[in-house]
């Protein structure tokens, strides 16, 4: 008695999946997010991105055990990026020394786990979550930043 398992049906007339295509894919990589957050980076207006000289963005694929404590997440999926540093409104004029440099991490599992979970781009998910942690180098709050996204539609 062998098990046959159905082909997997499509409910369009798109036709059967092409098992080839997706045999060589795999998850986009840590260097694919880097990519595409950079794509990310260099659309944004010049004049935005010069007060960005100095930002690192890191892609890492989850947050440190440190920074998960700190915020209290329950799971390490919970957070798709983190600004760390000082946000320009606090920076004084002279540089301090010993200082790191104003940080953007954005974490790949998280990403790819809320992308699978929802109707978006990879792309613009990675977008968003950049230019929100920009908006922490800036000064914004997650409500200021909520404000200027629901007006821009």
């Amino acid at each position: 008695m062998g098990s046959s398992v159905p082909p997997i049906r499509r409910s369009s007339a798109e036709g059967p999946l092409d098992q080839a295509a997706w045999d060589g894919l795999r998850a986009p990589s840590v260097d694919a997010l880097e990519d595409l957050a950079q794509a990310a980076f260099d659309r944004l207006p010049a004049e935005f991105r010069q007060l960005c000289a100095d930002l690192v963005i890191n892609v890492t694929d989850f947050p440190e055990d440190e920074v998960l404590k700190e915020l209290e997440a329950e799971s390490p999926f919970d957070l798709l990026g983190l600004f760390s540093g000082v946000g320009l409104p606090q920076q004084g004029f002279a540089p301090q020394t010993g200082q790191m440099p104003n940080t953007i991490h954005l974490y790949r599992r998280p990403i790819l786990d809320y992308w699978a979970e929802h109707d978006e781009s990879l792309g613009a998910i990675v977008t968003h979550v950049l230019v929100h942690e920009i908006g922490h180098h800036f000064g914004f709050d997650d409500d200021d930043m909520d404000a200027i996204e629901r007006a821009a539609g």
